[in-house]
């Protein structure tokens, strides 16, 4: 089974987005401040459509030291499709064997991510989570996502 859940985009003005959204009909469903990472994630979707299909809002914190925050061109703005996966180890041999590189292996059991043949950024997630194996477990980052 596969689930498709959001899709992320990165943005430089919360509010505005999240009253750009609204006033084509998407409702805010979730929002999660990261004091630890510093981003804020905000989730919107169609009216009852919350478990179906989300727009993520990603904004990432202003650097501490009073540095420009950063700026999003050349599609930098869009991040990643996210699909939930029955078996994540599983999906991600499959893909493996297919020549797939995984960027960021499921470690942890819950999440991967991987590229399209165009270079978007997916990120699959374990419905669930499933206890580290190997080889994923020891398994290094590759390239970005």
């Amino acid at each position: 089974m596969i689930k498709y859940l959001h899709t992320m985009i990165r943005v430089s003005d919360p509010d505005a987005t999240v009253d750009f959204f609204k006033l084509i009909g998407l409702e805010e469903t979730r929002r999660f401040d990261s004091e630890q990472g510093r981003f804020t994630l905000i989730f919107l979707a169609a009216p009852g459509q919350g478990d179906m299909a989300e727009v993520e809002l990603t904004y990432n914190w202003p650097p501490e030291d009073g540095s420009a925050p950063e700026e999003y061109g050349g599609g930098r703005n869009f991040g990643h499709l996210a699909y939930r996966v029955d078996d994540i180890y599983a999906t991600c041999q499959r893909l493996m064997d297919a020549g797939v590189t995984i960027n960021r292996p499921p470690r942890d059991g819950h999440m991967a991510f991987v590229r399209s043949p165009d270079g978007i950024s997916v990120e699959l997630l374990q419905e669930g989570h499933l206890p580290p194996q190997e080889p994923w477990a020891s398994m290094p980052n590759t390239g970005a996502w």
